[in-house]
C-alpha cells in the first residue's frame, strides 16, 4: 500500500470514526431520554402502590432515580455483548500467535472494522509476519531437501562401488577404475560441504569483508593461466580484453567469482569454442563481460540460473562435478559489493554474463576504480 493510500485510509479511518463517536452521544442521549420519560410516567403509579406522598421536589429525585436505574439496566443487558465481542477478537490474535509459535504459518486474521483503530496495525502486522515466515519455511524444506539429494547421491555411488571392491575376481584395472570413482564423489561431497559453508557465510549479517587495492585484470588474466589445463585440453580460443582497472574489494572473494565464471564457460563450452572476456570502465562502473560460445540454457531457466542447487542440465552437471551453488556464490559476492550480475543465453548459441560494480560508497568502504591509463 502505498503513501498516499494510506493517508487516505487514515484520513477516510478519522471521519468514520468522528461520526461513530457522534451517532454513539446522540444514541446514549437518546436512551437518557426515554429512560427518563418511562421513569416520569411509571414513577406516580409506584407512589401511588406504595403509598407514598412526596413533595414536587422529592417526586422529581424520584422520577431521576427510577431513570438511572433503568439506564443501568440498559447497560449492564448490551455493555456485555459489546465486551464479548472485543474478547473473542482479542482472542483470535492470541490463538493466532500461538499456531505461529508451533509452525503453523498458514493464519490468517479476518480484520474488525471495529477495531481497526486499536488492533488495525497489530493484524495487519501478524498477517505479514505469519506470510513472511511461511514463505522462510517453505525454502528452508526446499533447501533441506536439496541438500539431502546432493549428499545423497554421491553416498549411494560410494556404498555401491565399495560393495563391487569387495569382489575378489576383479582385475587391477577395474579396481582401480572404481576407485577413482569413488575418490571422485568423495571430492564432490567436499565441494559441496565447502560451497554450503561458503554460502552461509556470505548470507550471514557478520560476514568479514576485507578490501584491498588491486588490479582487477591482472586478477583475471593470472586466473585464465591458472585454467590453462582445462581450456587447453578442449582446444578452446581466449579472447581477452581487458581495461587496466585498479579496484578496492575483496580481492579473494572476486578471486572465487572469475573461478566460477570461467570454469563455467570452459565446462560447457565444445571443443574449439570460444571465450571471450571483456572488461571497460567508465567514470561511474566498471563492467565485465564473460562471454562463451557454449550450448546455452534454455530460455525458461534462464530466470533460475542464480538460484541455490539449480541446474539447467542435472545430468551434465553431474558427470562434471557441479552442484549447482557457484553462481548463488558469485550473484552474493557481486551483491555484497553493491554489483549487479546479469545472465543471457540461447540455447545452441552461448552464454554471456555480464557484471557492472559502481563507483559510490559501500559497505566495503569507497569502491574505487580507476584507469591508470588515463592518470
Amino acid at each position: 500500500m502505498s503513501l498516499r493510500q494510506r493517508l487516505r485510509k487514515l484520513k477516510t479511518n478519522k471521519m468514520w470514526r468522528v461520526c461513530k463517536l457522534v451517532f454513539g452521544i446522540v444514541v446514549i442521549l437518546l436512551f437518557m431520554l426515554a429512560c427518563w420519560s418511562i421513569s416520569y410516567f411509571i414513577t406516580p403509579y409506584l407512589m401511588t402502590w406504595a403509598g407514598w406522598s412526596l413533595t414536587d421536589y422529592w417526586a422529581f429525585v424520584m422520577v431521576c432515580i427510577v431513570a438511572l436505574l433503568l439506564l443501568s439496566a440498559v447497560i449492564g443487558i448490551f455493555l456485555p455483548l459489546a465486551r464479548n465481542k472485543h474478547l473473542v477478537f482479542y482472542l483470535s490474535i492470541v490463538d493466532a500467535v500461538k499456531q505461529i509459535s508451533r509452525g503453523d504459518f498458514d493464519v490468517k486474521i479476518t480484520p474488525e472494522e471495529d477495531f481497526e483503530e486499536e488492533f488495525g496495525a497489530l493484524v495487519e502486522s501478524i498477517n505479514h509476519m505469519a506470510g513472511e515466515l511461511g514463505q522462510m519455511e517453505k525454502m528452508r524444506q526446499e533447501f533441506i531437501s536439496n541438500v539431502s539429494h546432493e549428499i545423497q547421491s554421491p553416498l549411494t555411488s560410494i556404498r555401491g562401488f565399495a560393495r563391487v571392491l569387495q569382489n575378489r575376481e576383479l582385475s587391477e584395472d577395474e579396481r582401480h577404475h572404481y576407485l577413482q570413482i569413488i575418490e571422485m564423489e568423495t571430492m564432490r561431497l567436499s565441494k559441496l560441504s565447502d560451497n554450503l559453508l561458503k554460502l552461509t557465510s556470505l548470507e550471514s549479517d557478520h560476514h568479514l569483508i576485507e578490501p584491498v587495492l588491486f588490479r582487477l585484470d591482472s586478477q583475471i588474466r593470472k586466473l585464465i593461466l591458472v585454467s590453462e589445463p582445462q581450456w587447453s585440453t578442449k582446444e578452446l580460443e581466449i579472447d581477452l580484453n581487458l581495461a587496466k582497472v585498479d579496484i578496492v574489494a575483496d580481492e579473494d572473494m572476486f578471486s572465487q567469482v572469475w573461478v566460477n565464471l570461467i570454469h563455467n564457460a570452459i565446462k560447457f563450452t565444445p571443443d574449439k569454442g570460444l571465450i571471450r572476456i571483456n572488461m571497460k570502465a567508465s567514470d561511474h562502473e566498471v563492467e565485465v563481460v564473460v562471454q562463451d560460445s557454449g550450448i546455452g540454457i534454455e530460455a525458461d531457466y534462464v530466470p533460475h540460473v542464480f538460484e541455490r542447487f539449480f541446474k539447467a542440465d542435472s545430468s551434465r552437471n553431474r558427470a562434471q562435478g557441479g552442484n549447482g551453488l557457484g553462481l548463488s556464490i558469485v550473484q552474493k559476492i557481486v551483491q555484497l559489493h553493491q554489483g549487479t550480475i546479469d545472465v543471457e543465453s540461447t540455447r545452441g548459441v552461448g552464454t554471456t554474463f555480464t557484471l557492472k560494480l559502481p563507483l559510490r560508497t559501500t559497505n566495503v568502504g569507497e569502491l574505487v576504480v580507476r584507469n591508470p591509463t588515463t592518470k
